[in-house]
């Protein structure tokens, strides 16, 4: 509860800080210098704040487009007399692994089988040549994609193999433009196929490639329509949690050795993928970077806290008279050290306010130069505030004690 003692205990510091700002303003352009030190270091505090977790923010979303808690097997590599040829080259990998999976390994909730390819996609005079996945209903929920427009297909159509198909944004523009591609019919392979619906866009996946530039389509259509064969590609799953990936992922690479009929001594015939590990790593790398580049920043408010000692250290000199005047007509040395300090703290104070302005634009300027996103931090903000404080209190301190233990007599001398 305020009480009437209140107004006569911040009077004294309202003073003392209108004295400290008709000094500042005295010299307006050293003290505008002095301020550009701290305003340059607490806007590169903020800017590389910014940048570092608006990156952080990016593979966060990627994560969460990948799909949730996705393990990924991919058919191995061949090793044909000691030649061993590239992941996707062997025929093990069947539908009834997706089941067995499905049934066996109980931290899976769900699995979608997957058979891809590259082809060209006609409509009419248009031609595209994009990436065909053939998969099952699944695989939607597994990997966090809706439909934008119309309607995903469903495990009827999989079982019946349906000539239906969605399309990515990258197809659906190059293909039909700003028309409405529901209900046409596109052809790929001399095949027939029903646009029933439109995916909503994923952009550009981890390694840079165009997830939107994709036909989608029931996995047993692919299998026997289009490609002519008996074996998946790939196989995708949803662990029912993040903590059961990695005992997911035991149980399902010694499910599928069991079934593959592999010895102790023979290696996979498959590949088990966990898409987030190097996402995370990227997340750590970048965090670091971060790091590296808000400490490279803090030196620079070092700089900005040593140029503010400087020029109170100066002012102090310049200003031996006035000190002296003032403690000849009653002044104590704590009112001369707050005075100081004072002016210290508002240099300080006034360069950060700037600094924040700054670093919001600079941070703004940088994500559209360069095209990356930034994240204006309150706590970076809250921390650029704080550093203020303290450097003009650290650094003030000094001079502000130098002027309080300076001798009246000599003072008023000093020429």
């Amino acid at each position: 509860m305020w009480t009437n003692e209140n107004p006569r205990i911040l009077t004294p510091y309202r003073d003392i800080f209108r004295m400290a700002f008709r000094a500042l303003e005295r010299n307006r352009l050293r003290t505008t210098l002095t301020m550009l030190g701290m305003m340059i270091a607490i806007a590169a505090v903020i800017c590389t704040v910014a940048v570092g977790q608006g990156g952080t923010r990016q593979i966060e979303d990627q994560l969460t487009a990948l799909g949730i808690n996705m393990i990924w097997i991919e058919a191995g590599g061949r090793n044909v007399n000691g030649v061993r040829s590239g992941n996707g080259q062997t025929k093990t990998l069947t539908v009834e692994d997706a089941a067995a999976i499905q049934a066996k390994v109980q931290e899976i909730v769900e699995v979608a089988p997957n058979v891809d390819g590259s082809m060209q996609v006609v409509y009419g005079n248009e031609n595209w040549f994009t990436r065909f996945r053939g998969v099952s209903s699944e695989y939607f929920d597994i990997r966090n994609w809706h439909q934008e427009r119309g309607a995903l297909f469903t495990s009827m159509d999989s079982q019946h193999e349906a000539n239906v198909c969605l399309l990515g944004r990258t197809v659906s523009d190059a293909l039909f433009g700003s028309d409405d591609p529901l209900g046409k019919t596109i052809r790929l392979q001399n095949e027939p196929f029903t646009v029933i619906g439109t995916m909503e866009p994923k952009g550009l996946s981890a390694m840079g490639s165009d997830q939107d530039d994709v036909v989608m389509i029931p996995y047993t259509t692919a299998m026997k329509k289009l490609k002519g064969i008996y074996w998946l590609d790939d196989i995708y799953a949803s662990s029912v949690s993040t903590s059961a990936i990695v005992p997911a992922i035991d149980e399902i690479g010694g499910l599928l050795r069991q079934r593959h009929h592999l010895r102790p001594d023979e290696p996979d015939d498959f590949n088990i993928r966990h898409p987030e590990e190097m996402l995370q790593a990227r997340e750590a790398a970048s965090w670091a970077l971060t790091l590296m580049l808000a400490g490279i920043a803090c030196i620079s408010l070092l700089v900005g806290g040593i140029g503010i000692m400087n020029i109170m250290l100066v002012s102090v000199t310049e200003r031996t008279r006035e000190i002296g005047v003032r403690l000849a007509v009653g002044a104590t040395d704590k009112d001369i050290q707050k005075q100081f300090l004072a002016e210290a703290v508002a240099v300080s104070l006034l360069g950060g306010a700037a600094g924040i302005l700054f670093g919001i634009g600079a941070s703004a300027a940088v994500s559209r130069i360069l095209e990356w996103p930034s994240l204006i931090s309150p706590v970076a903000i809250a921390m650029a505030v704080i550093f203020s404080v303290t450097v003009g209190i650290l650094f003030g301190y000094y001079p502000a004690r130098i002027a309080s233990r300076l001798d009246p007599i000599e003072a008023l001398r000093y020429e």
